[in-house]
């Protein structure tokens, strides 16, 4: 069941939060890249410094899972090992 209205609440915006500053603001900026299925990811500030753009971003993590990928053996229960280990025999 929904619960009804309590009435009317306090402004609960902080004291540091600026109302002009939230006035300004532009309803829906990324919802276009959103609906694209875009994935926006905030770097830590350090990471964000060891790169100069997001195309440096983009190999440096394809190359980190072509490593990851080239590196880890299938398990005895996946069908990859079957395959591979039906081969050899």
């Amino acid at each position: 069941m929904k619960k009804g209205n309590e009435g009317p609440r306090e402004d609960d915006l902080r004291p540091e939060y600026s109302a002009e500053l939230i006035r300004q603001g532009v309803r829906g900026k990324y919802s276009a890249r959103y609906r694209a299925g875009t994935n926006l990811v905030l770097l830590a500030p350090d990471v964000a410094a060891a790169f100069p753009d997001e195309k440096t971003v983009n190999e440096a993590l394809r190359m980190l899972l072509k490593i990851a990928q080239s590196s880890v053996r299938p398990s005895t229960k996946s069908k990859a090992y079957r395959r591979a280990a039906s081969r050899v025999s």
